[in-house]
């Protein structure tokens, strides 16, 4: 079997295990890392995945190497973006459940007599929905991701600062706390740039 042979039976494997599996070439190319051209350049058989690309694809498509490199196999596909569907739905139903968990102290503290502010629950609850969710991004997500929940974390503990300071002292200027928040935004900022930067996607 020639070279061009076994480069045609690839791309054909590729471009097969792709449309069963349901993902679009720019997903597998997020998932792989690459570009989606490079994606495009493989499932026409003008270029060939080195054989580090091949085996991360046969795991997204949950099949062998083998299954990519001969003549097609009928084979069940378990996509990687059913996986992705999972991740986000957890994620969803950990955010959830913190404020389900607000909402029942937030009922027993209107039940006590003698509290007020019991409100002030679902202030303090946007810090540990920004924590779950900046850790699953961190865990599974992308920099964008991981840069929306930081982000996210970031002004959760400013609105929780102001809040409090703004109803139990007598400073004045709280405002301040926003001002300085929006410089550590921009340090995230500068920062998520800077790792895109200096460690960039593969591009062929």
């Amino acid at each position: 079997m020639s070279g061009e042979d076994i480069k045609e039976i690839i791309a054909e494997n590729l471009l097969r295990f792709r449309t069963q599996s349901g993902l679009t070439q720019a997903q597998l190319a997020d998932l792989l890392n690459y570009s989606d051209k490079a994606v495009s350049k493989w499932e026409r058989g003008e270029s060939v995945p080195d054989i580090r690309v091949l085996v991360q694809i046969a795991g997204i498509y949950n099949v062998k190497l083998d299954d990519l490199v001969t003549r097609p196999a009928e084979k069940h596909v378990k996509p990687e973006l059913n996986k992705r569907k999972k991740r986000a739905l957890i994620t969803l139903l950990s955010s959830a459940l913190v404020w389900f968990i607000a909402t029942g102290i937030f009922v027993i503290l209107s039940l006590i007599d003698g509290i007020d502010r019991e409100y002030l629950v679902f202030v303090c609850a946007l810090l540990p929905a920004a924590v779950v969710l900046t850790v699953f991004s961190a865990l599974w997500g992308n920099r964008l991701t991981t840069a929306l929940a930081s982000s996210f974390l970031l002004w959760s503990i400013a609105a929780i600062i102001f809040t409090f300071i703004y109803l139990f002292t007598e400073i004045q200027s709280t405002w301040l706390i926003f001002v300085a928040a929006a410089v550590f935004q921009l340090l995230i900022i500068f920062w998520f740039v800077f790792r895109k930067l200096k460690w960039p996607q593969h591009r062929i």
